[in-house]
């Protein structure tokens, strides 16, 4: 398994930024002892997204992530979104949506051997990242068409709901914010109106996590508007044991592979 990191020069965010990036293209088959994967291979990519108060390390340390998509043949990028909850700021040079949603997509493909299949192309994060995927995933369903939200932190834009000290700095006013395709709701509406290919949704919440309530009415909110939604709730809270055990879930949920054994960094297995 190739861990990579990348740093390149944002034209959404001017300025360098840094990525991870897992690319399982170091497998090698122990009948004829030479790379596994074909050189035309283009990979099923994953944009996966941290939470609040991370960054682009956070899935490969709090996670088995690694491991598990070496055995799917996924190739994983994971961003650095600050605390921007992945929507275009206030602030110019802040334009973390487009940057999530588009610029992030076309680079990686540039410089990697990304399928360019949406069906091939999935989002999934975990809080305020789950709220990026979902909103993203809307806004782009066209790019995307998988989407996985972990305890997303989909109260953000609610009314009466308690939120995070220092949303003003991310959405500005947050009635007229709530308005705009920031939110979710909205992204949904937009998506829907312009005839947009419907992506597939996975939503999973932890039973003693407080956002257990709005994630149960997302969920309902998607299958009333036509949305193929896989949900799950589990014991578990709001931290990294739920989100470890539930994005090895969302990889069997996604359409990847079988696991192939063969020998790799840190696994070695006869094929069968």
């Amino acid at each position: 398994m190739a861990l990579i990191q990348v740093n390149y020069l944002s034209k959404a965010l001017f300025r360098t930024v840094p990525l991870q990036v897992i690319l399982p293209v170091d497998k090698i088959s122990f009948e004829t002892m030479d790379y596994s994967v074909d050189k035309d291979c283009k990979f099923k990519t994953l944009y996966l997204l941290h939470g609040l108060l991370g960054n682009y390390t956070d899935w490969v340390s709090g996670t088995r992530i690694q491991r598990w998509a070496e055995e799917k043949n996924l190739a994983v990028v994971m961003p650095s979104g600050d605390n921007s909850f992945y929507v275009n700021g206030i602030t110019p040079n802040n334009d973390y949506g487009e940057f999530i949603g588009k610029e992030l997509v076309e680079i990686t493909r540039k410089m990697f051997p990304l399928s360019d299949k949406r069906e091939d192309t999935f989002i999934g994060g975990l809080s305020m990242g789950g709220f990026g995927a979902i909103r993203n995933g809307l806004k782009y369903s066209e790019t995307f068409g998988y989407i996985a939200g972990l305890s997303s932190a989909l109260q953000i834009l609610e009314v009466n709901a308690d939120n995070v000290a220092g949303e003003h700095l991310v959405f500005g006013n947050a009635d007229e914010a709530r308005k705009t395709d920031k939110n979710p709701r909205v992204a949904l509406e937009n998506m829907l109106k312009e005839n947009k290919p419907l992506p597939e949704i996975y939503m999973a919440c932890g039973l003693s996590d407080s956002l257990l309530e709005m994630n149960r009415t997302y969920r309902d909110l998607f299958i009333k508007n036509g949305l193929h939604v896989t949900y799950e709730e589990e014991a578990g809270g709001h931290e990294w044991d739920f989100w470890d055990r539930q994005i090895r879930k969302v990889l069997e949920w996604l359409p990847l592979e079988e696991e192939k054994h063969s020998l790799g960094s840190g696994s070695v297995k006869k094929e069968q």
